[in-house]
């Protein structure tokens, strides 16, 4: 197949998008990115990507054209600018594109406009669009606190118009399917889980056991994440000598983070942003993985990709998150859950998991086998190729 990749975010951006497309490289078929400038998750321009440069490459065999657009920033008027300014870019490159493709996949994260160069493409050449939604819009909106006016009405109807033109529709969440039925009257969705990098193995990320107990985050520090639900709880734990605590990753919510921490005299190591295929080194230092997210009812819908890596990693799980996440954790067997935002639970959960040594290891087997059997990587690729093969043979 030739496939035609629509993503605002790629490599050397912290998104499993670039392992995907590298994969359907290595089997067999011939993929083009349509991308932004890379600036995600701090809002600047990456080093070595200004002014164009890199605009066209081929990274492992996949050929990567990056759109001129403008940096997240920090605050509503950089960000509107940055979610409107790929799908206009996007489009105007597709548009002119000559190259004939034989099936469009979108991998919408968040704003659900960057879809739009992909829809156009597949309408025009009268061929299929597969789209991929780990983020659901208008609801992603709601949770930063925008529920109504004029603004939300229009995205609403934009996220309508582009879920009811895509062809087949693949959620990252099994609980995207209800909110798909009830908000948009669509029905027909593939239930699709992420899954890990194969460097997230159990062997590479052991620790070495110590007298420590090492709690870790590892992902992007934003409002959603809700990281400082874990500072708090650290807070709660100052007495308890063998707890430490780790941070790892960046974000528009680090500063505020590092700020709580030195307010409440918390001695959390904050490790900065690491490569993705680096990151196993740092998940040997914990005895646990930490997650947390905002308390929030749409936020609970989603499923952080983080946790497919915590678990392939054969990690305990202990976590302040609702939802689907906090289902497969406790479903899984492999750590503690407690609601989202609940602080205090969840430093009596790390006490707890502080003095309970001898569960560790069944925890981190618990986890790993729970990830081999609902996420594995094998798994996910060969459903995808699945899916775009059959949109392939009912082209036109």
């Amino acid at each position: 197949m030739n496939i035609l990749v629509i993503c605002q975010y790629y490599s050397p951006e912290p998104f499993r998008i670039a392992d995907i497309c590298e994969e359907l490289v290595r089997r067999g078929n011939k993929v083009t990115v349509v991308t932004g400038t890379p600036n995600y998750p701090m809002g600047a321009i990456y080093p070595g990507y200004e002014h164009g440069q890199k605009a066209d490459e081929v990274i492992n065999g996949v050929a990567v054209h990056r759109c001129p657009i403008h940096p997240r920033k920090k605050g509503a008027a950089h960000r509107l600018w940055n979610y409107y300014s790929y799908p206009h870019q996007s489009k105007k490159y597709v548009k002119a594109v000559e190259e004939p493709f034989d099936v469009v996949f979108i991998y919408q994260l968040s704003p659900v406009m960057m879809a739009e160069a992909g829809i156009m493409y597949a309408k025009s050449h009268h061929v299929k669009s597969a789209l991929y939604c780990l983020d659901l819009w208008p609801a992603s909106l709601s949770a930063g606190g925008v529920r109504s006016g004029a603004v939300y009405r229009r995205f609403a109807e934009k996220s309508e118009k582009i879920y009811r033109a895509a062809d087949r529709i693949l959620i990252s969440s099994g609980a995207f399917s209800d909110y798909f039925a009830e908000q948009f009257g669509i029905c027909d969705t593939f239930y699709l889980p992420q899954y890990a990098e194969a460097f997230f193995s159990r062997e590479e990320c052991r620790k070495v056991p110590d007298e420590y107990t090492d709690l870790m985050f590892a992902g992007n520090i934003g409002a959603a994440q809700s990281v400082d639900t874990i500072i708090k709880a650290a807070a709660l734990c100052k007495d308890v000598e063998s707890l430490r605590w780790h941070i790892v990753g960046d974000g528009i919510a680090l500063e505020e983070c590092m700020e709580l921490a030195k307010k409440y005299d918390v001695p959390v190591i904050f490790h900065g942003r690491q490569a993705t295929d680096m990151m196993p080194r740092y998940y040997a230092m914990a005895d646990a993985m930490l997650i947390t997210m905002k308390d929030d009812p749409v936020i609970g819908l989603t499923m952080p990709s983080k946790l497919q890596s915590y678990m392939a990693a054969g990690k305990p799980v202990i976590g302040a998150i609702g939802g689907e996440a906090r289902r497969v954790i406790e479903q899984s067997q492999c750590g503690y859950c407690v609601s989202a935002g609940d602080y205090e639970k969840l430093a009596a959960v790390c006490r707890k998991f502080a003095d309970e040594r001898s569960k560790y290891d069944m925890w981190g087997s618990n986890a790993r086998a729970a990830y081999e059997e609902l996420y594995s990587k094998e798994k996910f690729i060969s459903t995808l190729e699945s899916h775009l093969r059959t949109l392939c043979s009912v082209q036109g």
